[in-house]
């Protein structure tokens, strides 16, 4: 056997490695320092060595656990941006824990301002920290480790991923594209030359054949995966006979756990209620001295089972935004939000009535959005699995809010939905409630749809029912939602460069 010798991947794993634990460890000195010489000396009896030691591993770890649950351990892998936003609600979550803490170890009410004050010192000084050093680090990256260069496997229908990928240029290059239908033996000659394989809507019986050839030569590959896919990653192994078997529970949380996470939404969404109030009479106050129209917005929308409810929003948009009937999500530039609109909108403060609807038990605060019935049944008639997101209860927040954006398509949602569907638990529903803290940073979280579109559907309604291969039947729904024109009959070669069609050069 062929000895396999140490590649990019694990060098990048080794950098990542060191520069994540010296992160770690400069915001642990940064607290040593203080709670060594300004904060242990305001107990009666100061800890010595070992006591220090303790305070500190527990910063340490604190620190560790809010940074890798937020995604702050990703060099090389996520934007500066989204990085730093991470990383600073991670090390503020650690500050506000030590603090309390601090405070009972310490004992003494007359020194919680001076508390106070110290880990004001110690949140500034980990700003700084955090902003030379993921800057630094991470150019340091990209300098020591180009990005890969991707060979393009497509399907029959153009789409947005290329394009998407090209915007991550410091990681993903598209220097070639093929045709799936070409003879095999020369795809196979094609991926020899590349670093990576992106495979992008080609036909299971294919794609596993290429999965397959990629396992033997240690290609990395990415795939666009179906419905069915993310169903099966996340069954469980039973060993019970000699034959491999997965098991597929599509039970979602036990008794207890549904049972425990409501008393969560009842205790989170009272806190929330309480801390708002402030803030939601102001917004109220400002959108009716904007126009003397109503504060709240009303809307059917649906929840588990698709049971239908009233859901409440602050109003962005001008009265009678949908006079016609007919629903229509938000564009870019829309001319119905109002300037008080596109602010609480930008601020997610158009959300914040619906700790009513959590309280009520309508919504959680962890769970797929909430969807109009008339959209629902306009989904489903291209994406019939578009209801296997109501399989939970709907949520102020949730996978698809992190991890896509406003204008991604219905098809996209639903697979970020049904990944949360299949992997929900206490502690996941933790995490994405702290990312979601960090989603509200980020502009592009709130884009709109193009001008005209009713839905999500952004490059068009194609109700192709073709089969690709694979018998996934939400496939063709992929190709009507990301798919506008076939390739034609001229295949690109693996030779010649990817040219995205797709993006203008401003976007790119």
């Amino acid at each position: 056997m062929q000895k396999r010798r140490i590649n990019r991947q694990t060098w990048k794993y080794v950098y990542r490695t060191f520069f994540d634990v010296l992160m770690v460890l400069m915001f642990t000195w940064t607290f040593s320092y203080f709670w060594r010489d300004r904060l242990n000396m305001l107990q009666p009896i100061a800890f010595l060595n070992k006591g220090n030691l303790l305070i500190e591993i527990i910063y340490a770890l604190l620190s560790f656990s809010f940074i890798m649950m937020l995604g702050g351990f990703g060099f090389g892998r996520g934007r500066k941006s989204a990085l730093l936003i991470g990383q600073t609600v991670a090390m503020l979550m650690t500050n506000v824990i030590a603090l309390g803490i601090t405070t009972l170890v310490i004992g003494r009410v007359l020194f919680i301002q001076y508390i106070l004050s110290q880990y004001l010192m110690i949140m500034l000084i980990n700003t700084a920290e955090l902003f030379v050093y993921t800057i630094i680090v991470t150019d340091l990256y990209r300098r020591i480790f180009p990005p890969f260069e991707l060979l393009q496997i497509y399907g029959k229908y153009q789409n947005t991923l290329p394009h998407k990928m090209n915007l991550r240029d410091d990681k993903y290059h598209i220097d070639a594209s093929i045709s799936y239908t070409e003879e095999l033996e020369e795809v196979f000659a094609c991926i020899d030359r590349y670093d990576a394989v992106l495979i992008n809507d080609i036909p299971s019986e294919v794609k596993n054949k290429i999965l397959k050839y990629c396992f033997d030569r240690d290609k990395r590959v990415y795939f666009t995966p179906k419905i069915s896919d993310i169903l099966v990653k996340y069954s469980a192994e039973v060993n019970v006979v000699d034959t491999p078997l997965y098991l597929c529970r599509n039970l979602g949380m036990s008794l207890p756990q549904r049972f425990v996470k409501r008393i969560i939404d009842i205790v989170l969404s009272s806190i929330g209620i309480v801390i708002a109030s402030p803030i939601m009479l102001a917004v109220a106050i400002a959108i009716r001295l904007y126009d003397h129209g109503p504060a709240i917005y009303k809307q059917v929308r649906c929840t588990r089972d698709q049971r239908e409810f009233k859901m409440y929003k602050f109003r962005s948009m001008v009265q009678n935004a949908e006079k016609d009937g007919k629903a229509r999500l938000a564009a870019e530039n829309d001319d119905r939000i109002t300037p008080v609109g596109k602010f609480i909108r930008a601020t997610r403060l158009d959300e914040l009535p619906q700790l009513f609807n959590i309280f009520m038990g309508d919504m959680s605060i962890v769970g797929p959005r909430p969807e109009r019935p008339q959209l629902i049944r306009e989904y489903q008639s291209t994406i019939p699995e578009f209801a296997y997101r109501t399989h939970v209860k709907a949520g102020l927040t949730g996978y698809a809010q992190v991890y896509g954006r406003y204008n991604t398509t219905s098809y996209d949602k639903l697979k970020l939905d049904i990944i949360y569907v299949q992997r929900q638990s206490l502690a996941l529903d933790l995490q994405l409630i702290l990312m979601t803290i960090c989603v509200v940073f980020m502009k592009d979280s709130t884009q709109g749809l193009e001008e005209g579109a009713t839905n999500a559907n952004v490059l068009g309604e194609r109700k192709d029912t073709e089969e690709t291969g694979d018998g996934d039947p939400a496939e063709s729904a992929q190709e009507s939602e990301d798919g506008v024109s076939e390739t034609g009959e001229t295949e690109e070669s693996c030779g010649q460069q990817e040219v995205d069609i797709l993006a203008t050069d401003e976007e790119k």
